[in-house]
Order: structure tokens, then C-alpha cells, then sequence
């Protein structure tokens, strides 16, 4: 704890004062740029990795990045997807997977939640990814497996997006764009699924982000 009084201090005295124009200018209003969406793991900080400052993300964060189906959960997620859609109007959702995720890890050995049950009914939503790697992937083991059911999760809540009716109706009006992306924690690199070549590759400097299309994912995904 006395770190966090240390560092609030430190924000204190040193960041807020040299930028004070700026939390002065986001004390009237924020308009972000985009709603990011990741995974409560304590090694993921949006704003590093983005080079973002205040103001410029809205942030979902929860165990595993899940987005459960429009209806099916009552809770923060729906709200805040809602909200940042139809109240800030924002033009992009990232929805952003990370390895070694501790979920992903539960999903495909549901023994490792057995001793946590609100972990374990709050991966319940996460059953399609499930099911897509039992029934697709049976051929992986160890870490390939393991990446293969980090992409497959954030297809899966990106598709899980388009079921909330501000999402649609951004997207048939062209006012929002989807895009699923990995990080990759021990060499800092970020993937982003590419609808052209149905594959996660690497995001380099200058790169346009494309409009996902529907059923991304589908083409990708190897007999099993």
C-alpha cells in the first residue's frame, strides 16, 4: 500500500502539475477515442501499451475480456458498451487479448476455477471458445493450444458485441468499427486479426485498421 501513497504523491506533485491543462480541459467532458476492452490481469495497462493519455480510451476491463451475448448477463458489461457507443460516440472497439491469461487458462482446464465459483460461472460465458478449441483444435497441446484459444476468445466477444443493439446500429450506420487484437506480453508485440487472411499478424507503424466483416474468424479455424 505505502507504494500506491508513494506513487499518488509522485502523480501529485510531478505529472498532474506539468499537465494541468489538460485535466482541467477533461474535468468539463471526455470524448475517447475508442472503448478497449481487455482483461483485468494486473499486466496489462491499455494506456502503456497505446501510448494513450486520460481522455483517450474508455476502458472494459474483466477476467478474460468477455463480452457475454446482449441479455444474457445484466451487469457492467452491457452498460458500459452501451454508454460508450451511444452516449460518447465512440468510433472503434478493441477488443484485446493478452497470453498467459489465467481465464483462457480456466476455460480449456475448468479443474483450475473448481475452487472459485463465481470464477467458474463467470467463464460460462466464455462456452463458445470453449467449444470451438475442444471441437477444432484437438490436435494442439501446451502453449499452441493455449494461443489458439486467446485469438479464438476475442473472435468470439467480438462477434458476442455485435448482439448489443447500440453496437448494430453503429455498425449499419458505419459509425463504429471492430477489431480484435493480442498481446503478446514477453516481446511487447500486438496482433490484430486481419479479415483478408483470416490470421493474426502483427500491427505495424502506420497501419490502417480495417473494418472487421461478419463471421470473422470462420475460415481460420482447422479441422480438428
Amino acid at each position: 500500500m505505502q507504494k500506491l501513497v508513494q506513487g499518488i504523491h509522485r502523480f501529485q506533485t510531478e505529472v498532474f502539475s506539468s499537465q494541468k491543462a489538460l485535466f482541467e480541459r477533461l474535468a468539463k467532458k471526455q470524448e475517447p477515442d475508442a472503448l478497449f476492452i481487455t482483461c483485468a490481469d494486473s499486466r496489462i495497462n491499455p494506456n502503456l501499451i497505446t501510448q494513450t493519455e486520460p481522455g483517450d480510451l474508455f476502458i472494459l476491463r474483466n477476467a478474460g475480456n468477455i463480452i457475454p451475448a446482449f441479455g444474457a448477463v445484466t451487469g457492467g458489461e452491457a452498460a458500459t458498451i452501451e454508454f460508450a457507443v451511444a452516449g460518447l460516440g465512440v468510433k472503434d472497439i478493441i477488443v484485446c487479448g493478452h497470453t498467459h491469461c489465467g481465464a483462457v487458462k480456466a476455460i480449456l482446464d475448468p479443474s483450475r476455477s473448481a475452487s472459485m465459483p463465481t470464477v467458474e460461472s463467470w467463464l460460462k460465458n466464455a462456452e463458445s471458445t470453449r467449444r470451438i478449441i475442444r471441437d477444432n483444435y484437438s490436435h494442439l497441446t501446451g502453449d499452441k493450444l493455449e494461443t489458439a484459444a486467446v485469438e479464438e476468445n476475442v473472435l468470439v466477444q467480438v462477434e458476442s458485441l455485435r448482439t448489443h443493439p447500440a453496437v448494430a446500429s453503429a455498425l449499419a450506420g458505419h459509425r463504429l468499427h471492430l477489431h480484435a487484437w493480442v498481446y503478446k506480453i514477453e516481446t511487447g508485440e500486438v496482433f490484430h486479426f486481419d479479415s483478408d487472411t483470416n490470421e493474426f499478424t502483427p500491427i505495424q507503424y502506420g497501419q490502417l485498421m480495417p473494418r472487421l466483416a461478419h463471421g470473422i474468424g470462420a475460415e481460420r479455424r482447422p479441422a480438428a
